[in-house]
């Protein structure tokens, strides 16, 4: 988790605008890749290797959100 806290928000944005969503037209390609993974065609191994190479930016640009703003520290449960 150092990884993650460690790159910048603004690095894991662009990135995932750019390699995130590239090539735009005409739909972008992780919603593609999502669209083949959701209705159970996404089996040959190129289509696989594309969503982890698009999805990746978004994963990290989440988990960097999430571990940035999440939970609020300094507060005590009970």
């Amino acid at each position: 988790m150092k990884l993650i806290d460690s790159l910048p928000l603004s690095t894991l944005v662009f990135a995932s605008l750019t390699l995130g969503l590239a090539p735009f037209v005409p739909e972008p390609h992780v919603w593609e890749k999502l669209k083949l993974l959701f209705s159970g065609m996404l089996v040959q191994p190129i289509d696989v290797f594309d969503l982890a190479l698009h999805g990746l930016p978004w994963l990290l640009l989440g988990l960097k959100i999430w571990r940035k703003f999440g939970s609020v520290k300094g507060t005590s449960k009970g």
